[in-house]
């Protein structure tokens, strides 16, 4: 498995709920969640690839901006 950080300008929930079916859609992607408390405004995603293109473009697409912070591989 790998864990994609990305920076990203999604400021509520309310903004965060409306990228979650879509990111869904994504086939790699098992997992994700949103830290709004954070100041880089962080998504994290869990992905069978590490496909960081796609998510940013699902992003980018509903006008957010998206940045890859960090990407390494799970082992459990």
């Amino acid at each position: 498995m790998h864990i994609i950080i990305f920076k990203t300008d999604v400021a509520t929930q309310t903004q965060a709920s409306t990228l979650y079916p879509l990111l869904k859609a994504l086939p790699p992607v098992q997992q994700y969640n949103f830290d709004l408390e954070d100041c880089d405004r962080i998504l994290r995603i869990v992905s069978t690839e590490p496909e960081t293109r796609a998510v940013c473009q699902v992003l980018k697409t509903q006008g957010f901006n998206c940045e890859t912070m960090e990407a390494f591989v799970y082992q459990p």
